[in-house]
């Protein structure tokens, strides 16, 4: 006797699966329970997941009556599901919570120290572990400012933000925290004009006098009572945009103009004695140091504390560099510097690190330019401001210009500069 069998269709089941992960994970994530601070929480959100499942559930019984397709699913079935459910996420979320814990422990994903500058008293009421749960997930690296307002603790203050700005650079911190007492405004401005070279985000968590007016409310909800002083120039989605753009753009350049930089580096070769390539030591984003690439137009390949900047019929440059300058075919081999990722396409331009020592003590928003990684163009540069900078003028001309890029900063704008780059090129100014 055949015994016959039929195979159950599966696939309402599926999509009612999916249907209910996706309604679950969009109710969760509108709670905020997907951010990193919340998912870096010890304890488990019980209340939360119940609710939020409870809530799908009726959302399904709902389009299930509305649609008319009970019948087409197994009671049993759907009462299993229901209640199953729950357990499971529960055991998902404690596993997704111990194994980023254990990530973070191993410093795979999202670790990152936290700088915190303020007085003793406002420092010692914080709790370490509500700082790294909403700000970060590395060590609190408190850095403390002298009680006292006198001429002498000014310059102890000042040594003090000097090494949590060195600290902060060292580290790549993304965020300062600041415990000030929100009435001393002379000392917020103080530390702000400090903090002011670093291209970091700082916040100013809530004083003493906050804290007692909301009932110690700011350990469970500190970010939302702290205010921020200071933003990035870019945000981390901007950064990783700009950066794909980057390495895109530049590995179609170099295969476009690898003709062209061949023949380069051919004529360089013979044209006169040296290498092909010039390499010099420049500032990029934060600070950081990075060697430069450039095919050698000059007879001196000068990278010391004295650096000489190029003027007109300069007699330091070779009859082969005056044509590359003029067109700046001598700054093709930064493509490679776009793709190591010391600088990008479109940005301040660097300058020589004698030359950045010099413009820092004659203009304060000097550094500001180090807060986007240099570029190989800038809104600078096909504004005109190119070449020497022989007055005081012509640097504060193009500090002005480069800051008003990183305020303005969007894809738009660099292919914008892009194109006007090219126009600036074809007019041969300021090149020599």
């Amino acid at each position: 006797m055949l015994v016959r069998h039929d195979t159950p269709n599966l696939l309402p089941y599926c999509a009612i699966g999916i249907l209910a992960g996706l309604l679950y994970v969009l109710r969760m994530g509108g709670r905020g329970h997907y951010r990193f601070p919340d998912a870096m929480e010890p304890r488990l959100e019980t209340s939360a997941i119940m609710s939020c499942w409870f809530v799908t559930a009726l959302l399904l019984a709902l389009l299930a009556f509305l649609l008319k397709i009970g019948p087409s699913y197994s009671r049993g079935a759907l009462i299993a599901f229901g209640l199953l459910a729950p357990l499971l996420l529960f055991a998902a979320r404690s596993l997704s919570k111990a194994s980023l814990a254990a990530a973070v422990s191993h410093r795979i994903v999202g670790w990152r120290p936290i700088v915190l500058i303020g007085l003793s008293g406002e420092v010692a009421a914080l709790r370490r572990q509500r700082l790294l749960t909403q700000f970060g997930t590395g060590d609190v690296k408190i850095f403390l400012l002298s009680d006292a307002d006198s001429p002498v603790a000014a310059l102890a203050d000042e040594s003090v933000l000097s090494s949590a700005s060195d600290f902060a650079r060292r580290q790549d911190c993304r965020e300062v925290l600041l415990a000030l007492p929100w009435t001393d405004t002379g000392r917020l401005d103080f530390v702000r004009s400090h903090l002011r070279a670093l291209p970091t985000g700082a916040w100013l968590l809530p004083d003493a006098n906050i804290r007692s007016l909301t009932r110690n409310a700011s350990s469970e909800c500190l970010r939302t009572l702290a205010i921020p002083v200071q933003s990035a120039p870019l945000t981390e989605a901007q950064c990783v945009i700009k950066r794909t753009a980057d390495i895109i753009l530049a590995t179609l350049a170099l295969l476009f103009f690898s003709p062209i930089m061949a023949i380069t580096a051919i004529a360089i070769k013979l044209d006169s004695p040296g290498p092909i390539i010039f390499r010099q030591d420049r500032k990029g984003f934060n600070k950081k140091r990075f060697t430069i690439l450039k095919f050698r137009t000059m007879t001196v390949q000068e990278n010391g504390p004295a650096v000489a900047q190029a003027t007109r019929d300069d007699p330091r440059v070779t009859e082969i560099g005056r044509i590359l300058r003029s067109m700046s075919v001598d700054e093709l081999p930064q493509l490679f510097n776009v793709l190591k990722g010391d600088m990008s396409l479109v940005g301040p331009r660097p300058h020589a690190l004698a030359h950045d020592d010099q413009f820092e003590k004659m203009l304060s928003d000097y550094s500001v330019r180090q807060h986007v990684k240099p570029g190989i163009t800038g809104w600078a540069q096909c504004n005109g401001a190119r070449g020497a900078t022989p007055s005081v003028d012509h640097i504060a001309e193009r500090v002005r210009l480069d800051l008003w890029y990183i305020n303005n900063w969007s894809l738009k704008l660099d292919a914008q500069i892009l194109v006007k780059t090219f126009s600036e090129v074809l007019k041969q100014r300021n090149a020599y």
